[in-house]
């Protein structure tokens, strides 16, 4: 009998090994983002609340500046299996995404704001009725809309409207092209670092960025206008693919569920907001002057892009209207 008592002990051992803590989840994070963006910072927090509600059962390891693959194949990275969370942004692959991209037509946003934090709650509330389809083999953990996109200039006064007239200005994406082109200047595509340089030397005239991003890329000296509002922003989604979803516990799939949504997009909205300010106070102090359009110009404004919102309307397909109707309201 004393003869087992090792054994026993032994076996009791071998069973602890066995029994003990479970291997931490982690979910593998894509985006084209650098590491310094709000949308990464924001992402890294998340994992934190992700790890300390979960008791370090479930964690985040984040792929930024395009590591595992460039801007337009963010999407497909996760679809494919590659990563399991995707941050991308819906304009790198114009007509892929046609009913999501409606909340970036021009001077479109929901009657109570077009503040971020406003538009990205919005979108995400409608995103399972009207954007799952388009997001096929994921699903929407938010959506983030931008604050609306200014127009930022050279040397032309835009209290004037018909000074836009023959510019050239930097753009992205296939709506803002449309806009451009509607005020009647050329749209020309710089890379978003290489927008000061190329407006100092005379190439472009003026560029189309949000506040914050004017900040990044330091405008301020090259800048001696901006246009208020914005008018169009940009779209971007949180996503998580079905089958890394489906491998999590129930436990680990609730706290996703928890942590994810409108809330959460409004929570991240409010980040952009504060980044916008913060980026308009740059301007500001860099002596560039904020012009205001008057009402009167808001609506020439709307009828000068009315085509380019029945066009997007139109490649969005039936849902279209009801849509545009819901996040407007």
């Amino acid at each position: 009998m004393r003869n087992l008592k090792p054994i026993a002990a032994a076996g009791v051992l071998m069973a602890g090994m066995f029994t003990g803590p479970a291997m931490a989840e982690t979910l593998k994070v894509t985006t084209f983002l650098p590491p310094v963006h709000t949308f990464v910072k924001a992402i890294n927090t998340w994992g934190e609340e992700l790890a300390d509600k979960s008791g370090g059962e479930l964690e985040l390891e984040v792929f930024p500046a395009s590591q595992l693959g460039p801007a337009p194949r963010q999407f497909d990275i996760v679809r494919s299996g590659v990563a399991d969370i995707a941050i991308f942004l819906h304009a790198v692959t114009p007509g892929r995404f046609p009913m999501t991209e409606l909340a970036g037509l021009p001077l479109t946003h929901p009657s109570a704001g077009d503040s971020s934090a406003i538009t990205s709650r919005r979108l995400t509330e409608l995103a399972p009725e009207y954007l799952a389809a388009e997001h096929e083999g994921t699903r929407i953990l938010w959506v983030a809309v931008t604050p609306p996109l200014k127009v930022n200039l050279a040397n032309a006064d835009p209290s004037d409207l018909g000074n836009l007239k023959g510019l050239r200005l930097r753009y992205a994406g296939s709506t803002w092209q449309q806009i451009v082109e509607a005020l009647g200047a050329s749209p020309v595509p710089v890379p978003p670092a290489e927008t000061g340089e190329a407006i100092s030397k005379g190439i472009v005239d003026g560029a189309t960025f949000p506040f914050e991003a004017t900040m990044a890329f330091d405008l301020g000296p090259v800048v001696k206008y901006s246009m208020e509002p914005g008018l169009a922003s940009a779209t971007f989604a949180v996503v998580m693919s079905d089958a890394a979803y489906d491998r999590l516990s129930p436990e680990m799939q609730k706290l996703i569920d928890e942590t994810t949504g409108p809330d959460r997009a409004a929570w991240f909205g409010a980040l952009w907001d504060e980044g916008e300010d913060h980026g308009r106070k740059y301007m500001v102090d860099a002596g560039v002057d904020i012009v205001k359009l008057n009402d009167g110009q808001i609506e020439s404004l709307h009828e000068t892009f009315a085509s380019i919102v029945e066009r997007g309307k139109e490649s969005a397909g039936d849902k279209a209207a009801a849509f545009l109707e819901a996040y407007t309201k």
